[in-house]
């Protein structure tokens, strides 16, 4: 018997992972926190006692930063971007049983009796290291906040520890002229003592484990290399500054944010516990029969499948029942570019797109493997189309009418009996799909069983029966069997379609009960059709690119961390330059924008008149400190409009980004209007 078909009920965590609080949310992270629901929706459907947390990653170097650079505390930067995030999440319909946050006094409690645990048992190793130093900035750098020129092919502007141009990995000491990308600083190297997970100790432990079924065979293959190659002691400490929990006992040393994430598992879930009653130790405790499951992305597998069992074990907690990863995202076959406008964040998708069509599908292509899956726009828009509303709800659509005006809203009794039980017996493939995670292969089994209901539909032609005398009771039989069929098909939709399964709960006066679906729909009212989804248009697609791209700040020369890097574009003739016309102007007005991370809304005197221009420039400047500067902007680009309004040209900017962004024109005597080509 299937986990799917088993009639004991299970308990059941289940987790996504903890998305960092220091941006927003984009379609690349919601594949995960989609693919969760849908399968957590599904045991709930089952009637399994199961509970679905998350939490927002807190803790760390880049939201310290972050924090500073707006001038507010970290704490209130954490706080907006967890009610963002919820916000996006709620807009997907993910609907989790609690969402917290890392830097929590249960997270605090956890970590530090997880790490005086490692300590007892002398898992927890300490020696000096030497690091880069900022001087200026008084703190040591991570790789990524160096900068300088790649060694190998003399790119400049390259992180510190491999460069984008090349591909070339090296260390930060290597690269030429390095500084700070933080405060600019020269770094200095210096040393310091840090404390370290002994994983070495843990490596026979994890061969076990990780072929103990908990992992998917590719994940357990690519760590089995790991592990034959040698497993390197874990730096879980971080000096001061640092924005997260102090390691007890270590004045100035914090621990790792890699090491508290995980840890918000334990935490978000107590959080739950405390509030509603549930028994935190049975789901945790090291012999435990409840189920834990983890879905994360392939790129932190390490973290997950590594450190965190050993650390669970080492602890004396039970270790995940499965952690299953998922690919990446990629949308036209390309990674997401934030200058095709392909690097779409929630919201921007939500402003466009009604949330089901990328649930739909994204529940189409996920099967239970890690690889990656592509999000072809124009193959979107005609799945949707064709699956939802040319299949699924085309079958409501085309019966309840007769049944609404001819029999008063009344179903009459079944007569496709053998075509229903198809159906019903259908429901426990489709529940073992879901269970595999191999949601693809459900929603192909559910769309062949659309087709042989539009079949049906289609041979029985109840419009023709409908203008025929004495064919009452045949046409009320065929809308019945419709309707059945419909009945069903969104009983196995409703884990990827939650909101259109409650308006067919609505429009049908009844429940979509997996467990009870071999009740029909007969003799019984429904109510009156209602358009349940409505098709996509590519023009709606268009726009919410064209939304994606106008987001993207004004070029400044900084390199967002998400974006691909692009090519030189292709080569243009004088003549298309020479139509650039760049013209001094005069910063009359700066002011912040409401709802904008990065933007500033410049009034600039253009000699004839004045502009308004967004220009991406809030972290390098003060609104006060502009007003009255010159600067140059391309005065004859078209007006586009933004999602804060209409932006009429673009200020030109040059630097490393951050705090080096450099608009500003000498004061030489130039006056406003002045062309400059």
């Amino acid at each position: 018997m299937t986990q799917a078909s088993s009639k004991q009920q299970r308990d059941i965590l289940v987790t996504s992972a903890l998305p960092y609080a220091n941006g927003p949310i984009h379609l690349g992270h919601l594949l995960e926190y989609i693919q969760t629901d849908i399968w957590v929706r599904y045991q709930k459907m089952r009637g399994q006692n199961c509970y679905y947390v998350c939490a927002d990653d807190a803790h760390g170097t880049a939201i310290m930063l972050r924090a500073e650079r707006e001038g507010i505390s970290s704490e209130s930067l954490i706080d907006r971007i967890r009610d963002e995030h919820q916000q996006d999440f709620g807009g997907f319909h993910i609907r989790f049983d609690n969402y917290y946050t890392t830097h929590s006094e249960e997270n605090r409690q956890f970590s530090e009796y997880i790490y005086r645990q490692l300590q007892e048992n002398g898992h927890i190793a300490t020696r000096k290291i030497t690091q880069a130093f900022d001087p200026e900035k008084n703190m040591f750098l991570a790789d990524r906040f160096i900068k300088g020129t790649c060694p190998k092919c003399k790119t400049e502007d390259q992180y510190g520890d491999n460069c984008e141009a090349c591909g070339a990995t090296y260390t930060p000491a290597e690269l030429i002229n390095p500084r700070s990308a933080v405060s600019g600083a020269t770094p200095v190297d210096k040393e310091s003592e840090h404390y370290f997970f002994r994983l070495p100790e843990f490596a026979d432990f994890l061969a076990n484990w990780t072929r103990s079924g908990t992992l998917q065979p590719q994940v357990a293959n690519k760590l089995a290399e790991w592990l034959d190659a040698g497993l390197q002691e874990w730096d879980i400490s971080r000096d001061a500054p640092y924005f997260g929990f102090e390691i007890p006992d270590a004045p100035g040393k914090y621990f790792y944010v890699w090491l508290d994430a995980p840890i918000g598992y334990l935490a978000s879930f107590k959080n739950l516990c405390n509030r509603e009653g549930i028994d935190f130790e049975h789901f945790w405790k090291a012999d435990s029969t409840a189920e834990v499951y983890h879905f994360i992305g392939k790129d932190i597998i390490n973290f997950h499948a590594l450190f965190w069992p050993s650390m669970l074990h080492s602890a004396g907690f039970r270790t995940p029942s499965a952690v299953w990863a998922h690919g990446f995202v990629t949308v036209n076959g390309k990674k997401m570019s934030k200058s095709r406008g392909t690097f779409i964040m929630a919201r921007t998708y939500l402003d466009h797109l009604d949330p089901e069509y990328l649930r739909y599908y994204f529940a189409a292509k996920l099967t239970g493997s890690v690889d990656d899956m592509d999000l072809n726009l124009e193959d979107f828009a005609a799945r949707v189309n064709s699956d939802l509303v040319g299949k699924v709800v085309n079958i409501a659509s085309r019966s309840a009418g007769f049944i609404t005006k001819r029999f008063d809203g009344q179903l009459g009794t079944v007569t496709e009996h053998e075509k229903l039980k198809e159906f019903i017996e259908a429901g426990d493939e489709i529940a073992d799909f879901f269970e595999a995670r191999e949601f693809g292969r459900a929603m192909r089994r559910i769309m062949e069983l659309a087709d042989i209901a539009n079949q049906y539909v289609n041979d029985e032609q109840p419009w023709v029966i409908a203008k025929q005398d004495g064919q009452d009771d045949n046409l009320q039989a065929i809308c019945t069997n419709a309707i059945n069929m419909f009945h069903l098909l969104m009983t196995y939709l409703a884990p990827v379609l939650p909101e259109t399964a409650k308006a067919s709960e609505a429009f049908l006066n009844a429940s979509l009960d997996w467990n009870k679906r071999e009740q029909r729909l007969e003799n019984h009212g429904i109510n009156k059709f209602k358009p349940l989804m409505n098709r996509v248009d590519m023009a709606q697609i268009e726009k919410m690119l064209d939304a994606s791209k106008e987001e993207m700040p004004a070029a400044t020369g900084q390199k967002a961390p998400e974006a691909n890097h692009e090519p030189i574009a292709d080569e243009i003739e004088f003549g298309d330059f020479a139509k650039v016309d760049l013209r001094v102007v005069k910063i009359v007005k700066a002011e912040h924008v409401d709802g904008a991370d990065k933007l500033l809304r410049l009034t600039l005197d253009v000699g004839e008149g004045e502009r308004n221009v967004f220009a991406g420039i809030k972290s390098a400047y003060k609104p006060e400190d502009l007003e009255g500067r010159l600067t140059v902007m391309v005065a004859n680009l078209k007006p586009r409009k933004m999602k804060f309004g209409m932006s009429e040209g673009m200020v030109l900017a040059a630097g490393p980004g951050g705090k080096d962004i450099f608009i500003l024109s000498p004061d030489s005597g130039a006056t406003p209007g002045m062309r400059i080509m």
